[in-house]
Order: structure tokens, then C-alpha cells, then sequence
């Protein structure tokens, strides 16, 4: 049996193809679990019962999607840039990485799912970097990974090329986070937590953009899966 991965799905407004707006996940995503070893499993967005739902999962993906609300980190302003947010996504994303970290149920949190347990841990974002020239959207740029970390065991480098799309980026970090990579422009690219419970990491990148082509985005999904059967 493959070991089933939770990811949560997201919310899609215009899907053509299915006649109603969805709840979607990219295929990318999907394969690239599947080619792991895991059975994905796109798991609807709920504001209850989460510890019980997740109960039958041997570990879970936190994909990326639109914005956290910026109430949900202490800011009451909304910088013009910030879309897709919706009350129910963000309650139950935070819901997912609250119990994954604090049942050591194994996690993979990738862009927004970084910027989901860096809130659930109590961190802030800054809702913008600046407009299209300080953004990190269809680039793919180098990122340093800090040695010995779970980034670096994961994809067995130090130095990758990584595929990104975001225009925010952590701010104050979530209580007990460690970064352990960043861009050239300093910007945070990775983030564990030592002590934690189970295997988790996160990054502010999309590695299954080049997960079928590239090991080391390859090594993230397999880390998970490897932690998800033991």
C-alpha cells in the first residue's frame, strides 16, 4: 500500500472543463508524490474536525495558492497586491499545520504552506517585496541551503536552482523556526523546526515545477514519503 499523503485542496473559481468552480490541485503536485511512492489525496477545505480527519494520513503536503489574510497576522491593513484570500482556506490551513507539527504527522509545506506555519507559529509576512522588480514571480533563481539541515539531507545539495512565484515573503519568524536557506537577495527560501515532533520542512519555492526533470526537487517529495512509512 502507498502511503496516503493529505494535501489540501484549493479553491478555483473558473474550471471550464468541470462546469462549477473547483477545488483543485496542481498535476505537477500530484505527480510528483506519486512518483515518490505516495497516494495523493486532495482533502476538502473544513473549519472542523481536522486532528480527526487527518487521523487516517501518513503525512501531508501543504501546497502553495493565493494569500493568508493579514488579520490572521496581526496586520489591519491590506496592501492592494494581496489576492485569493478566503476566510475558510486560511482557517483550515492553519488548522492542518497546527496538528501536523504538533502530532508529528510527517509535512511538506511548499510557498503559501511555508507562509501558513510561519503565521501558525506565530511569524508575520510582509504583504508585498515591492513590485515586479523585487518579487519573486516566474523566476527561477539559486538558493543557498544551510549544511546538515533537513532542506540539504532532503536534496542532497547545498546550492540549487529554484523555481519561484510569490510577492511575499517572511517577515518575523514563527516561534522556534530556523531558516535554512535563502536567496542571493536575502530573502527566506527554507525553514524547519528543530524539536519538532515528526520530519518537516518547508519552502518558499515550487519544487514540483522541476521535480520529473531535477533530483535534488525530486529528494523533497521523497524525504516526505521515506518519513511517511517509518
Amino acid at each position: 500500500m502507498r502511503p496516503l499523503i493529505a494535501i489540501p485542496a484549493r479553491f478555483a473559481a473558473r474550471t471550464s472543463a468541470l462546469r462549477y468552480a473547483a477545488e483543485v490541485n496542481a498535476r505537477a503536485l500530484i505527480e510528483a508524490v506519486w512518483r515518490a511512492g505516495g497516494e495523493p489525496a486532495s482533502i476538502h477545505p473544513a473549519d472542523t474536525g481536522t486532528a480527526a480527519r487527518l487521523a487516517r494520513f501518513d503525512g501531508v503536503l501543504l501546497p502553495g495558492g493565493g494569500d493568508l489574510a493579514p488579520a490572521r497576522y496581526g496586520d489591519p491593513d491590506t496592501h492592494e497586491t494581496v489576492y485569493d484570500v478566503d476566510t475558510l482556506q486560511d482557517t483550515f490551513d492553519l488548522d492542518i499545520a497546527h496538528h501536523a507539527l504538533r502530532s508529528g504527522l510527517p509535512l511538506l509545506a511548499i510557498c503559501r504552506g511555508l507562509q501558513v506555519v510561519n503565521v501558525a507559529l506565530g511569524g508575520t509576512l510582509e504583504q508585498d517585496m515591492g513590485g515586479p522588480e523585487h518579487e519573486h514571480r516566474h523566476l527561477v533563481h539559486p538558493v543557498t541551503l544551510e549544511p546538515d539541515s533537513v532542506v540539504a539531507r532532503a536534496t542532497g545539495v547545498e546550492k540549487t536552482d529554484a523555481s519561484c512565484y510569490h510577492h511575499q515573503r517572511v517577515d518575523r519568524l514563527g516561534t522556534g523556526l530556523r531558516v535554512t536557506a535563502r536567496a542571493a537577495d536575502g530573502i527566506v527560501e527554507a525553514l524547519e523546526l528543530p524539536g519538532a515532533h515528526g520530519w518537516f520542512t518547508a519552502v518558499q519555492w515550487h519544487p514540483e515545477d522541476t521535480a520529473h526533470e531535477d533530483p535534488a526537487q525530486q529528494g523533497l517529495f521523497d524525504a516526505l514519503l521515506r518519513a511517511a512509512t517509518r
